[in-house]
Formats: structure tokens, sequence, C-alpha cells
């Protein structure tokens, strides 16, 4: 079989563009936590065993968290953090660093994209877990930037979407 079939990947906001920031206590952000648990669950019950996330601060951590919470209850679910380039997390700040490594450390696979930064390193990431997926899940806001452009370019892969709106920050 092959493992594109079975097979999710996740694209989404950073805090900045959340309306709730990095307030995680948040009704909107427990809401929007909560239908990622159900949208990954769903995807486990439509086949899906492999997930990719790009470990990104905000919307990424909040998936990582999902699918490994899926995974505790089945552990035939692997997670696999994509990470864009070398130093992704090394202008975070200490609570992000702190939580980005621990992540990581949890995840059963780790792929770096490039080692080095350059302007693109972040599409050829959502590319990479796009090109290697059949479903897509998406907290999008309606508004342009990556999260737009790999939701985009999933959808003219032929992807299955399922997306989560969020309305914008601001």
């Amino acid at each position: 079989m092959d493992l594109r079939e079975t097979t999710c990947c996740f694209t989404g906001h950073r805090p900045e563009k959340l309306p709730w920031g990095n307030d995680e206590g948040d009704p909107r952000c427990l809401e929007l936590k909560r239908r990622l648990d159900r949208a990954v669950e769903e995807a486990y019950a439509a086949g899906m065993r492999h997930f990719l996330c790009g470990m990104a601060r905000g919307a990424d951590f909040y998936f990582c968290d999902a699918v490994l919470k899926l995974r505790q209850a089945r552990p035939d679910v692997t997670l696999e953090a994509v990470i864009p380039w070398e130093e992704q997390a090394a202008r975070w700040g200490e609570r992000d660093r702190a939580r980005y490594f621990d992540l990581v450390r949890r995840c059963d696979r780790e792929t770096m994209v490039q080692k080095h930064y350059d302007k693109g390193c972040t599409l050829r990431r959502n590319r990479y877990m796009v090109d290697r997926a059949c479903r897509l899940i998406a907290v999008y806001d309606g508004m342009l930037g990556g999260t737009m452009y790999t939701l985009t370019y999933a959808m003219r892969r032929g992807l299955i979407v399922e997306l989560l709106e969020v309305e914008a920050a601001g």
C-alpha cells in the first residue's frame, strides 16, 4: 500500500495570526483544540495512521498534542516532525523552545527538510508534507499567507481537506 493513503498532514496559523495570541486558556483556543482532537480522531477512523506536523508555534503545536493524545489510545499511530531547517526554534522564547523540543522528542520520526534557513524553506516543508499525504487538516482564518498557500497546494494535489475555520486576529 502507498504510505500516502494512510498519511495526514496539517497546516495552521502561528499565535500572531490567532485571535487569542498565546493565551491557550482562551475559550476560543480550547474549542479549537477540541475540534482538532475530533478531526484527528476522524482522520484515524478514515484510515490515517501516519501524521505529519511542521512544528511551528501555535496551531502546529495543538495538532501535535492532539496526535500524541490519539497515539496513547491507538498505538498504531505514528507522528513525524517535519522541520524546515535545523534552527527553526533558535530565536523563539524559552517556553516555546522547550515545548518544541519536548514535542519533537515525543515524535516517532524527525525529518529535516534542509540544514540552513532561506526564504523558501517553510514552503518546501509544506510541500514535503502535502506531497506525502492524502489528507490535510487546516486551521485557517481566510487570510493570505503560508496556510492559504498550503491549503491551495493541497487542493490542487487532490487531498481530502478538513477546514477548521477561526476568526482572523485583529
